[in-house]
């Protein structure tokens, strides 16, 4: 099978990783990325590079793309010298990018035009979850280009959804997923300021309550991002912000008003305002909680 891959951010590089590794004999993985130098190490590893999106997809069965935001979807996706314009009509697409519903509804007539089949596919998962081949991946789009992309895309994951018969469903899926992370995100950090007020540990308070309660691994993994935060973000707070304002435009399109998500914004962007953009989300979403409540 002819495999390309566009996007080799933190969660593409090790998808890529992945599928190389599972790769059957005769099987060809394409890789392009904005910064060629992030498609060497996987060159390395028996990839090949493309110069540009559309050189990438050439004769390509299956794309598999995971961008960052809806700009960059934009411009890859159908902009000049875009990949959609290179791929044929064999050509399945799946697209992991965690991106607007309206959007992907756009993408999802865009292909159709064209006589290209296209799947979303947004993934659950941190980098190193992606690098352990154990994110959950949701898929939605036409039955049987889902039952191709689904063959494709089990390396890659724990387990799969299927949500739907129209792409943007997975997407929407997605933001849903995002918006529960953020208000944990967000419970974790003021369980953990109420603790330090009480002049407890906030790891001991964190730890008793999840195993007393939850017995969530999700609770245990972000805590400990949350209190000591990781020298390479696996995802920051400005994503939060772009995923969350996602949410909301798409609750709003569809007529629902969701005031606990409008107050996650407005924190949001308190800790943007106070420099915490960059850092880890966890780790930055308690720094702000901690700020905020002096």
């Amino acid at each position: 099978m002819k495999i390309a891959f566009l996007g080799l951010g933190n969660m593409g590089t090790p998808m890529v990783r992945r599928i190389l590794a599972a790769a059957h004999t005769g099987n060809t993985v394409t890789v392009w990325n904005r910064t060629l130098a992030a498609t060497e190490p996987l060159v390395a590893q028996g990839a090949k590079a493309a110069n540009t999106p559309a050189e990438a997809v050439q004769g390509a069965e299956v794309v598999i793309s995971m961008l960052f935001d809806d700009a960059a979807n934009e411009s890859v996706l159908l902009g000049p010298d875009g990949a959609l314009s290179g791929m044929a009509s064999e050509t399945l697409h799946i697209a992991c990018s965690t991106i607007s519903v309206a959007l992907a509804d756009r993408l999802a007539a865009e292909h159709a035009k064209q006589g290209v089949a296209y799947v979303a596919s947004p993934v659950f998962g941190r980098p190193n979850v992606a690098a352990e081949g154990k994110l959950w991946i949701v898929l939605a789009g036409d039955g049987a280009a889902v039952a191709r992309a689904r063959s494709v895309v089990e390396p890659l994951s724990r387990g799969i959804s299927i949500v739907g018969d129209r792409p943007s469903q997975a997407n929407a899926v997605k933001l849903a997923g995002n918006f529960l992370i953020t208000m944990m995100i967000q419970s974790l950090s003021e369980v953990a300021v109420f603790a330090e007020a009480s002049g407890l540990d906030p790891a001991a308070v964190l730890e008793t309550v999840n195993n007393a309660l939850f017995q969530s691994p999700f609770y245990t993994a972000y805590s400990k991002v949350m209190l000591d935060p990781p020298e390479q973000p696996g995802a920051t707070v400005e994503l939060g912000v772009k995923d969350l304002t996602l949410f909301l435009d798409a609750a709003r399109a569809g007529g629902a008003k969701l005031t606990i998500a409008e107050r996650m914004a407005e924190r949001l962007e308190e800790a943007i305002t106070a420099g915490l953009g960059k850092t880890d989300w966890a780790a930055g979403m308690f720094k702000a909680t901690q700020m905020a409540s002096k």
